[in-house]
């Protein structure tokens, strides 16, 4: 009997601080109108001060272990998809361990911009089919308020906080991930990028004078990789699943713009009943758009048993993955 790596538990976390659309008109030249037609967004959540990466990340974690019955000393591995640590070192896994008391656990952190969670559990599906008795927690964790120039208006309105989780063990039967698909194009990273704080530019007062310490994008550059990249992988993990259009109960994914995701569900074909939106009530999250956004469909039963299930991301680096997975 085929054994597959299943998802038994979702968690959420997200601020309580809620930055509306109506606060940004006071802080910079925008509008609630000009954010919602372009972006979709109307609030994003900001973490507040003290309130760190892992924070949210443990909160997720711990919602989703409960949802699973699943305690943290049973763990055998924990990954975090993430670009916004606490630190450089130790990684944010190596903190959710330590404050889960998951004390059999290996950690790590992948870093894969808004593709981050896929990519992570991509690693957890490998993991756990080779050792079905495996337990992995994945996590999609940022706090991107703290690279966001809070100056630029294209960008600010878009970015914001939050971590979703998700907890896989092996599972006998047909139910489960079917394939994972991941990509990169390293070619193009000066389209979206945080050029400052690593080792090629570490802090120094003209690298913050310059602003390299936030996220700087090129929109419309972006936006045409994005939809190529999306459409392309959706299409290539179908193909790998022997499933066709029809066959999608649900897609998720990533909640970078609404323009990326309309444009998207026209191209495959998809009523909006099948495609997950709620990039109006968070923003863009990057690596915890996606397992947010499982946790709410899970909590809200829009899975159900046996249902077909794409998840598609794309991101900075750029990087972009695909994951089909029977509920």
């Amino acid at each position: 009997m085929t054994i597959r790596a299943k998802i038994v538990g979702t968690g959420s976390c997200v601020p309580e601080k809620v930055l509306t659309n109506k606060d940004l008109e006071q802080m910079i030249d925008t509008s609630d109108e000009w954010i919602t037609t372009r972006t979709g967004i109307k609030e994003r959540h900001i973490a507040q001060e003290g309130e760190n990466n892992s924070d949210l990340a443990v909160g997720a974690a711990r919602r989703a272990l409960e949802m699973a019955g699943i305690a943290p000393a049973d763990l055998d591995l924990i990954i975090v998809g993430t670009l916004t640590p606490d630190m450089p070192m130790p990684s944010v896994a190596c903190l959710v361990q330590k404050e889960l008391g998951a004390k059999r656990a290996g950690a790590m952190d992948i870093s894969a911009t808004c593709s981050g969670f896929l990519y992570s559990l991509s690693v957890a599906d490998k993991f756990v089919r080779c050792s079905p008795d495996s337990k992995v927690l994945v996590i999609g964790s940022e706090v991107l308020s703290r690279r966001t120039n809070w100056q630029d208006r294209t960008t600010c309105v878009l970015f914001a906080d939050g971590a979703g989780a998700a907890v896989v063990t092996g599972a006998r039967g047909e139910n489960g991930i079917v394939s994972t698909h991941l990509h990169a194009d390293g070619s193009v990273w000066e389209l979206l990028t945080i050029k400052g704080l690593g080792t090629a530019h570490p802090v120094d007062e003209s690298i913050l004078e310059k602003g390299w310490q936030y996220i700087e994008m090129q929109g419309r550059d972006v936006f045409k990789h994005a939809v190529k990249a999306l459409e392309s992988v959706a299409f290539e993990a179908l193909d790998a699943s022997g499933w066709t259009l029809e066959d999608i109960d649900l897609l998720i994914a990533h909640q970078a713009n609404i323009r990326i995701l309309e444009h998207l569900r026209e191209r495959l074909s998809l009523p909006k009943d099948k495609v997950f939106i709620n990039i109006h009530k968070y923003g863009n999250t990057s690596a915890a758009s996606i397992p947010i956004a499982l946790d709410e469909a899970n909590r809200k039963g829009r899975l159900k048993a046996g249902d077909k299930v794409l998840m598609i991301s794309f991101g900075g680096g750029f990087t972009w993955a695909g994951v089909t997975m029977k509920w």
